[in-house]
């Protein structure tokens, strides 16, 4: 991991620390899951990755968002959140609540 996937990860985890989210290590960063669902995490390049509802990526993208990439695709159902836009724990804990809402609608794997 990186240094800046390093420090958003130790961010997320006080924020996180509930039943049913464990941490993985994945796409070069640290990965949160909720029952199994990848929830939200960090990427090699210290963005907030966001998992989202394929259907309305619209709404996270107006709410600063960018689309999610791995190489030249586009990654459905996620998008990234530049450091900068995450100048405190209220702006974590929003995107958190954000992911959480769509996540807690999967079945558990």
């Amino acid at each position: 991991m990186t240094a800046a996937s390093d420090e958003l990860a130790a961010r997320l985890r006080p924020l996180l620390k509930k039943a049913g989210v464990a941490e993985k290590k994945m796409f070069g960063g640290v990965g949160f899951m909720l029952d199994g669902n990848m929830l939200i995490g960090t990427t090699a390049k210290g963005a907030l990755l966001v998992r989202i509802d394929p259907d309305t990526a619209d709404e996270a993208l107006a709410r600063g968002a960018a689309l999610m990439h791995m190489g030249p695709r586009v990654m459905s159902g996620f998008v990234s959140v530049d450091i900068d836009r995450l100048p405190d724990d209220t702006a974590l804990r929003d995107w958190i609540a954000y992911a959480t809402k769509y996540v807690k609608t999967l079945p558990p794997k």
